[in-house]
């Protein structure tokens, strides 16, 4: 099972930063994302989601691949190229992998102006590792929402607290 997990940033560069670092730390198997999206609630009142995967994208070049293939078999593969990359990039559009886009904007809307978040769905993870990991991003880290269990809620608050002090004192000093 997979759990969701919501941190907000003050900033929408902060959130970013973390994705980039999580897809680092998902190739040495500390954890493993499902989905990652940048949400943010922009200084102009607009709600943003930032998918990791552009799925319209990923079926328009899907869909580009199959169609050339069958415009080869039939004699028009420019043809066949056009057809298959709009059937997958419709495709695309239409499957919502991971967290649901709806829930994520109406989430969106909640942050204050100019703030983002980075929901995750994580699959499996190594909690205490990932945190060491991202502990300079701690001290403006919060967490927003969880479905985990109460007890695993407290325990990633703790080690985000344990995070945000290390940095502090790393920062002091």
């Amino acid at each position: 099972m997979s759990n969701l997990v919501v941190v907000g940033f003050p900033k929408v560069a902060e959130a970013e930063d973390v994705r980039r670092e999580l897809v680092t730390i998902q190739q040495e198997h500390l954890i493993t994302l499902e989905d990652a999206v940048v949400l943010e609630h922009g200084d102009d009142g607009h709600v943003h989601l930032r998918q990791a995967i552009n799925m319209t994208a990923a079926g328009a070049m899907g869909g580009t691949f199959w169609g050339l293939l069958i415009g080869l078999i039939f004699a028009n593969p420019l043809l066949g190229a056009a057809v298959g990359a709009g059937a997958g990039a419709a495709s695309g559009a239409l499957n919502d992998i991971g967290i649901n886009d709806k829930f994520l904007a109406e989430l969106a809307e909640t942050l204050p102006q100019g703030s983002a978040a980075l929901a995750l769905l994580v699959r499996d993870s190594t909690p205490d590792r990932v945190i060491e990991r991202l502990r300079r991003h701690a001290p403006h880290a919060r967490l927003i929402h969880t479905n985990l269990s109460h007890t695993d809620e407290e325990a990633l608050k703790a080690q985000l607290e344990t995070a945000r002090k290390q940095a502090e004192a790393l920062r002091l000093s």
